[in-house]
C-alpha cells in the first residue's frame, strides 16, 4: 500500500520560505507521480505543483510560478517543494499526493485527475 507523508510546514513571515517533504513508500516502480496540493479556509482544493518522478515534467500553478520549486530524490523516495517569496495568500493546508500513473499522462490531464493516495497534510502559515 501506497503511503505519503508530509513534513516541513509550520509559520512563516512574508516573503520567507518552506521546504514541504513528502516521503513516499509502496510505489511498485519508480514511474509515478507526486502532486502538491493546497486548501486555504472557505477554498476549493488547488493544485500547486507536479512532478512526473521518472521524467521529472513539472506542473506549476500561475500563482506559484517562479517562487516554488517542486522536485524529488528517488534514492530517498521523497517529493520536496521548495516555496520562496511566501505571500499571505499561500497560507493553506498542503496535501502531498501520489498516482501510479506516473508519466502514462501528459502532465496538463495529470492536473486534473484525482490522485489516487493522499497524505495528511502540513499546515502552512504565513503572517502579513
Amino acid at each position: 500500500e501506497v503511503q505519503l507523508v508530509e513534513s516541513g510546514g509550520g509559520l512563516v513571515q512574508t516573503g520567507g520560505s518552506l521546504t514541504l517533504s513528502c516521503a513516499a513508500s509502496g510505489f511498485t516502480n519508480d514511474d509515478y507521480a507526486i502532486g502538491w496540493f493546497r486548501q486555504a479556509p472557505g477554498k476549493e482544493r488547488e493544485a500547486v505543483s507536479l512532478i512526473t518522478n521518472e521524467d521529472g515534467n513539472t506542473y506549476y500553478a500561475n500563482s506559484v510560478k517562479g517562487r516554488f520549486t517542486i522536485s524529488t530524490d528517488s534514492a530517498k523516495n521523497t517529493a520536496y517543494l521548495q516555496m520562496n517569496a511566501l505571500k499571505p495568500e499561500d497560507t493553506a493546508v498542503y496535501y502531498c499526493a501520489g498516482d501510479p500513473i506516473g508519466s502514462l499522462l501528459p502532465i496538463d490531464l495529470l492536473v486534473k485527475k484525482k490522485f489516487d493516495y493522499w497524505g495528511q497534510g502540513t499546515q502552512v502559515t504565513v503572517s502579513s
